[in-house]
C-alpha cells in the first residue's frame, strides 16, 4: 500500500554524514551487505515478521526532492558535490527477506540488503523503523491469540503512539491473528473488517439505559451489540439487554451480543452467560475489553470466563511490557578486491557478536512436518536430506541434535534485484493465512507466553567455522 509520502529523509543524520564520508573516501560504490535481525535479550522468544510491503514501497519511492536538497544544504554540513550526488540517488541493489507472516527467532536474518555502500547505508533507519514496529505488534497479537480460542479484535487506535502507529499497528495485528479492527482508516487502506458498537456516552445521553438500548436496536437491528456496564452490569445492563433482545427476536432479528468493559470479567461473563441462556439467548455473544494482556487472558481462561470475543487496545497497540523489538542492521560483508569479504562485529558481550557473510535461513521439519530447528547458513551451503543431519548449539557446541527423517526449506527470498522489484506482494489476507500456517508448524511449547521451550537456532558448520576464524583473527 503506497502511502504517497516521500520518506527519503526518514533517516538519522549519521547515515548522511557516513554517506558523505564514503563518497570522499572513494568507497561509495563498493558493494556492501547488511543483515536486519532482532536480538533475544529481553525480547520475544519468537516473532512474526511484518512490514515488508511498506519497506518495498519505501525503497521504490526513494528520491531526494528539491526541498530535501535545500534543507540539507541549510545544515551547512554537506558540500555541493555530495548534494549533487543526492539529486541522482536511486536504489540499485538487491534485497532479500523472509515473507511477511513468517515465524522468526532472535539473530535470524529477516531482511538482507546487498547494495552499493552509499545506498545500503541510507535505508538502515527507515528499514528498522518499518520492520521493527510492525513485527513487534504482529508478534504481540500472535502471543495474545495463542492463549485463547476466543476471537480478538484490535481496538487500539486511541491509545496508539500517533496515527501511523495506529494504522500500521492495525495491519500488523491482523497479520498476528486479530482479524478485525476498530480503525476505520486501516479498514479502508488494507481491507481489514471493521467492528464497533457504542460507548458509555451513548447510554448516558438518554434518560435511562433501557431507552438507550432500544434506540440503538432500532437503528441497528441486524447488528445489535449493547454495552452493558454503564450503571450496573447484572442488575441493570444485562436485564435491559435481554428485554431489547426479546423485542428484536419478536420482530425477526437476531441479536448480536453484549459487551463488558469493566469489573470482574470472569465473574460477570459467567453470570451474564447464565442470564442470557436462561432467557433463550444462547447464541448471543459476550464481548469483553478493559486493558487485557497475556497474563489477564491466561487468568480468565483458568477461571472459565464465558467470553467469545475480546477487544484489546492499549496493551496490544503499544506492545505493553515489550516496548521495542530490538531489531538491528549490521554489516556482514564488504566488497574487497572485487569479491565480497565477510565482516563481523565483535563485542565483549557475546550476544552482540554478529554472524558474517552472505547467509540464508533454513527451517528443519521433523517427520511429522513440524518445525524442529533453524539453521543460519552461508548462502552456498547445501543439505542432502537423504543423509542424517546434525546441528549443534552455536555456543555450547556439545549440545547436538541429529535428524534422520526430515525436510528443509529456505525461508529467505529475493525481493529486489538490481533495484527492480522481483517479488509479487501478496494480499493482506494471503499474508495472514501464511502467518497462520507458519505458527501452526510449531509445537505449542515453543509458543507459550511464559517459560517457552527454547527453539533450536544453530549455525551451519561452515558459518560456525567462519565466525570462529574471524574471532581468532581479531584477537
Amino acid at each position: 500500500m503506497n502511502n504517497q509520502r516521500n520518506l527519503t529523509l526518514l533517516t538519522d543524520l549519521y547515515q548522511l554524514t557516513m554517506m558523505n564520508g564514503y563518497q570522499k573516501c572513494g568507497s561509495r560504490d563498493k558493494v556492501a551487505m547488511f543483515d536486519m535481525f532482532y536480538r533475544g535479550t529481553g525480547g520475544f522468544q519468537y516473532a512474526i515478521a511484518a512490514g515488508l510491503e511498506q519497506l518495498v514501497d519505501y525503497i521504490k519511492n526513494l528520491r531526494f526532492g528539491k526541498d530535501d536538497i535545500e534543507y540539507l544544504k541549510s545544515l551547512n554540513i554537506f558540500d555541493g558535490e555530495f548534494l549533487t550526488a543526492l539529486k541522482d540517488f536511486k536504489f540499485t541493489g538487491d534485497v532479500y527477506a523472509v515473507p511477511e507472516g513468517t515465524v522468526v527467532f532472535p539473530y535470524e536474518p529477516i531482511v538482507i540488503v546487498k547494495a552499493p555502500l552509499f545506498q545500503a547505508q541510507l535505508i538502515e533507519t527507515a528499514l528498522l523503523n518499518i520492520i521493527n514496529h510492525q513485527t513487534l505488534i504482529a508478534t504481540k497479537a500472535a502471543r495474545l491469540t495463542e492463549i485463547t480460542s476466543a476471537a480478538i479484535s484490535e481496538f487500539g487506535l486511541r491509545r496508539a503512539q500517533g496515527p501511523d502507529a495506529g494504522i500500521y499497528g492495525a495491519r500488523a495485528a491482523y497479520i498476528g491473528g486479530c482479524r478485525t479492527t476498530s480503525n476505520v482508516l486501516a479498514g479502508k487502506m488494507f481491507g481489514i473488517p471493521v467492528k464497533g458498537t457504542h460507548a458509555h456516552s451513548w447510554v448516558m445521553s438518554f434518560p435511562d439505559e433501557l431507552t438507550a438500548f432500544r434506540a440503538y436496536a432500532e437503528i441497528y437491528p441486524s447488528n445489535c451489540l449493547l454495552l452493558a456496564d454503564t450503571y450496573d452490569t447484572l442488575k441493570s445492563g444485562v436485564p435491559n439487554a435481554i428485554k431489547v433482545f426479546d423485542e428484536l427476536k419478536a420482530k425477526g432479528y437476531k441479536p448480536t451480543g453484549i459487551r463488558l468493559d469493566s469489573g470482574d470479567l470472569a465473574y460477570l461473563s459467567k453470570q451474564a452467560r447464565k442470564m442470557l441462556d436462561a432467557a433463550g439467548h444462547e447464541d448471543v455473544l459476550i464481548f469483553a475489553s478493559s486493558d487485557i494482556d497475556e497474563e489477564i487472558l491466561t487468568s480468565l481462561a483458568m477461571q472459565g470466563a464465558k467470553i467469545d470475543v475480546y477487544g484489546i487496545g492499549t496493551r496490544l497497540i503499544t506492545s505493553f511490557t515489550n516496548a521495542s523489538l530490538g531489531g538491528v542492521y549490521k554489516l556482514s560483508a564488504m566488497e574487497e578486491n572485487g569479491a565480497l569479504t565477510p565482516k563481523m562485529k565483535i563485542s565483549n558481550t557475546s550476544a552482540k557478536n554478529t554472524n558474517p557473510g552472505f547467509k540464508k535461513l533454513i527451517r528443519i521439519y521433523d517427520e511429522n512436518g513440524q518445525a524442529a530447528g533453524d539453521l543460519i547458513s552461508l548462502v552456498d551451503d547445501e543439505i542432502d536430506t537423504g543423509k542424517p543431519l546434525t546441528i549443534f548449539h552455536p555456543e555450547e557446541i556439545w549440545k547436538r541434535t541429529e535428524f534422520k527423517k526430515y525436510s528443509v526449506k529456505n525461508l529467505v527470498i529475493k525481493i529486489f534485484e538490481g533495484g527492480k522489484q522481483v517479488y509479487k506482494l501478496p494480499t493482506l489476507a494471503e499474508i495472514a493465512a501464511h502467518a497462520d500456517k507458519s505458527r501452526a508448524e510449531f509445537y505449542p511449547e515453543y509458543k507459550r507466553s511464559v517459560n517457552p521451550q527454547e527453539y533450536k537456532v544453530d549455525l551451519s558448520e561452515s558459518l560456525y567455522e567462519l565466525k570462529q576464524s574471524l574471532l581468532l583473527k581479531a584477537k
